[in-house]
């Protein structure tokens, strides 16, 4: 397989894995309480790898909705004292930051967020860019890779930990719903499933009529 940039990859966006922890489903009135993102690279034989991670707890924004069971199912405490957490703007600084220094060394256009199930990380991460006025947003708006399709289509599986399982990648329940781990977890799926594409089938552009 001839290695290409990986600017090249993706039709010039680049892939940073995005996995947030929040106080409920709606991204209109929860909190957004932690956020982590992942930078995908690609090494000298076009294969992609987790690259750096970048996380922090987020401050809920005022008047936000917590809904205790969804705090029950990721174990966040928005109270505790050793959390450390951010206010929103701050948080989605801290996280653009290195995207936006990535895009242009890879000479990329924009980054793709990957999630699994990524619409709800989407949807959360363009709620708070709203609220905070940011008007450079490195992440395309509405684009984005769901690594519950790619891995029911490579592995016949949608949940994470079953889609991780299928793809021979370590997973520790105990430490899942952390935005770090799940986001980590995430990319390397996302690698994986994209490196045995490319391994069986070649880079997208070398093929016939591309």
């Amino acid at each position: 397989m001839n290695a290409r940039p990986i600017n090249q990859r993706f039709r010039g966006f680049l892939p940073v894995v995005v996995d947030i922890e929040t106080g409920g489903v709606n991204a209109a009135t929860d909190a957004m309480l932690q956020i982590a993102a992942v930078i995908v690279k690609m090494d000298d034989a076009g294969r992609l790898y987790n690259g750096e991670t970048f996380t922090t707890h987020v401050e809920a924004f005022e008047g936000a909705h917590l809904d205790p069971k969804s705090l029950e199912f990721n174990g966040i405490d928005p109270d505790h004292p050793l959390r450390m957490a951010v206010p929103e703007d701050e948080a989605l600084r801290y996280v653009f930051q290195p995207v936006r220094e990535a895009i242009r060394a890879n000479d990329c256009s924009r980054a793709v967020l990957v999630g699994h199930n990524a619409w709800f990380d989407l949807g959360f991460l363009n709620a708070a860019v709203k609220r905070c006025g940011i008007k450079r947003n490195p992440f395309h708006p509405f684009s984005c890779f769901d690594t519950a399709t790619l891995s029911g289509l490579a592995y016949g599986q949608t949940v994470l930990a079953r889609g991780i399982a299928a793809a021979g990648i370590h997973w520790d329940a105990r430490e899942a719903h952390s935005a770090i781990y799940d986001a980590e977890k995430t990319a390397e799926l996302f690698c994986t499933i994209v490196n045995r594409w490319d391994a069986a089938h070649g880079h997208p552009l070398d093929a016939p009529g591309a």
